[in-house]
Formats: structure tokens, sequence, C-alpha cells
């Protein structure tokens, strides 16, 4: 007995190393009709394992803690679920509101925040244990709560967001989460309807459905308010019938230029960081969606609302120019490049499929299935400011 027992430990060792996982190669992807979400193994192309009884995903949004061990899945009905990535298990699932549109975890990995629609505010959550911190109501000062949008960290241990219903920008400041601190800033313009951070955090960028041109606020200069950007760049009678609202945190922000969709108009914006100012207009197939840049920032590529949603186009950083178009299948909605680069995943709704590009040489590496795919989400995101 005594000769077995190194051979013994041995074979309980070896167990325990097969079983590990790294968590920075992981990803999650929403399966949009099914209440359900998907594991991956990235590098793999492999599935891991599949959580279910999350709720309606129909809007869905994911972050990860620090460690990226755990993700926390936002959903369309209040729902927000934190999901162990190891153990391959939901942990927790709370009901918050009645209608949420997404959330952020804070600069420390500590705090989760949940923008709503109904009640109109955002609740912010201890991320160990999901027990309420604060609760912000979207009171923009006549008693009415507005819808909360654009909701996203920056540093600081601080939140922006923007009120749809009251043109509104607030940022919350959570140093002392006993004792939340909100500047509020009012006539933005119109409906602001989606927001981003530049992705140094320094820039606050939200756009405006009701009014032309975007909303920016200089998180560094907070006291310079709002400025207009492009504030000229399209009239109202010149804008087509909206089928689905661009999706701004997934703007290009590479280099110099930051590409946007143009709302309305079958348009990608190129805007120079540097002064503001509008370089070009590129014509694309069809109302961008999501316009997201490559890591190295050499490309952007460009998904559509309905019916050109079929269609994806690759845009080239170095003349501005459009590179490719491809036609991956039925419903294109959401794209996730991997950390460095080299790929890019493609959620295909419709096809119950996610594709998998080569950025490099734009061939397809593989596909694989997936019910109803409306969302991919890479942990690399736990380490970038603003997702």
């Amino acid at each position: 007995m005594t000769k077995l027992l190194p051979i013994l430990g041995l074979f309980i060792s070896f167990n325990v190393f097969a079983e590990l996982r790294a968590t920075g190669d992981l990803a999650v992807v929403i399966e949009r009709e099914h209440s359900s979400a998907l594991i991956f193994n990235t590098s793999q192309h492999k599935q891991l394992a599949k959580i279910e009884q999350l709720g309606d995903l129909s809007h869905a949004s994911v972050v990860f803690s620090r460690d990226q061990r755990y993700a926390y899945v936002f959903g369309r009905d209040g729902g927000l679920s934190k999901i162990d990535m190891l153990q391959d298990k939901l942990v927790k699932r709370i009901v918050q509101a009645g209608n949420s549109i997404g959330g952020a975890i804070s600069q420390d990995g500590k705090l989760i925040a949940v923008s709503n629609y109904t009640p109109g505010g955002v609740k912010v959550f201890s991320s160990d244990t999901l027990e309420l911190v604060a609760d912000i109501p979207a009171d923009a000062g006549d008693g009415k709560l507005s819808k909360v949008i654009g909701l996203v960290d920056i540093p600081g241990q601080r939140f922006a967001f923007s009120l749809f219903d009251a043109d509104q920008i607030w940022i919350l400041d959570l140093k002392n989460p006993k004792k939340p601190d909100i500047t509020k800033f009012k006539d933005i313009g119109k409906q602001p309807y989606d927001a981003l951070t530049s992705s140094d955090g320094r820039y606050y960028i939200a756009g405006l459905f009701g009014d032309s041109g975007l909303a920016m606020l200089d998180l560094w200069h907070p006291e310079l308010g709002i400025k207009r950007i492009l504030p000229d760049y399209v009239k109202d009678d010149e804008k087509l019938p909206v089928y689905k609202m661009p999706h701004l945190e997934g703007w290009a922000d590479t280099g110099d230029y930051l590409l946007a969709p143009a709302i309305g108009k079958h348009e990608v914006l190129v805007i120079d960081k540097r002064n503001w100012q509008l370089v070009k207009a590129i014509p694309v197939a069809g109302q961008p969606v999501f316009v997201m840049g490559r890591p190295d920032g050499r490309q952007a590529w460009v998904n559509f609302a309905f019916p050109d949603n079929n269609q994806l186009q690759i845009i080239d950083i170095k003349d501005l120019s459009l590179q490719k178009t491809l036609t991956p299948g039925k419903a294109v909605l959401h794209m996730e490049f991997a950390p460095r680069g080299e790929e890019v995943w493609v959620a295909i709704r419709d096809d119950n499929q996610v594709v998998v590009y080569d950025t490099d040489t734009l061939q397809e590496i593989t596909r694989m299935p997936a019910q109803t795919p409306n969302g991919i989400f890479f942990s690399s995101r736990a380490h970038r400011i603003g997702l």
C-alpha cells in the first residue's frame, strides 16, 4: 500500500491539472431566444459549457470581473446574473428592475452598475454578493424618471450615463459608495440614445436621436461642459427611417480617428479626434449598427440594420476606403475581436452560428453552432475602460 501512495498522488495531481482552465482565454456567447449563455475556449474554438435560465436576453450585454473568473450578464427584463466561468454555473441571479438596457463594472471591480428604463435610473450592486449598494433615480427635476442609456465606467471609480427623456448626462462618483456624488450636465441635445467613452477614458460622447450631431464631455475638463460635435452634419429631412439604433460602444477608436455610424444614413463618419471635425463620410451598404475597430487600429468592421443585415463591410483605415464586403449569413448582429486582433467572431442569429474570420486574409476559419446568438464577449474586456 505504501508503494501505491506516490502513484495515487500522481494520478490525483494529473486529474487536477487536467481540469485547469485559463480565464483569459474565455468568451461568453449569448443565445438570444433561449435564455442561455455559452462559454467558449477562444483559442480552440471549443464550447465548454451552457448556462441556462438567464431570463430575457433580447438585448443582453456582459462584463467581467477583473480576475476574469466571473461574467455578469445584464438582461432586458431587469435581470442581473453572475456566472462562474471556472465551475460552469450560475452563482446568483436577481431581477433588479422592470426593463434594463445594460451595465458596467467599476474601476476597482467591486461594483456593478445597471442602467434601467423602468423605473428610470441606475442601481449599483456589490460584484461579490449582488447586494444593492446605491439606488440613483433618474429624476431630471420634474418628478418624472427618465430612461437611462449609455452607461459606462470611467476613471476615478465613476460611471457616466445619459438620460434619454431629459437631455442630460450625469457623472456618478462612487469613491464613497455610501455617499454617491452626482454631477449633472443639462440641455446636451435632444434624446441621447447611446454613448461611449474613448479607449483612454478621456471623452464621453453621446449620440443624439432628436438633434443632428453628438454631445461630447471632456472628462479631464468637465468644467468646460458639453461640446457639440458635427451639429450641422445632416438635416432632419435628409434622414432615412431608422430600423435599428446604432450601438455606439462599438465605435472604432483608431489612432487620430473615430469612426461612427451615421444615424438615418448609409454612411460611416470619420471624425478627427484632434479637432473633432468631420474628415470624411464613407458610403456603406446600409444603415450601420456597429462600427468596430480592430485592436491595432488598421481596420473597422461594419454591420447593418435590416434589410442589409446579411453583410459585413471592412474599412481600411490607412486610406479610409472599403476593403471588402462579406456575406456571412442571415442577421449579423454582433462582432468581437480577439484581444490582439488576429480573429473576429461574428454572431449570425438566423443561421444559428458563430463565424470566425482571419482579419488578415479575410477568410473564414470556422463556424460554430449557437442558438440565435446575439452577443459575443471575450473575457479580455475585463481590462478595458468603458466596457
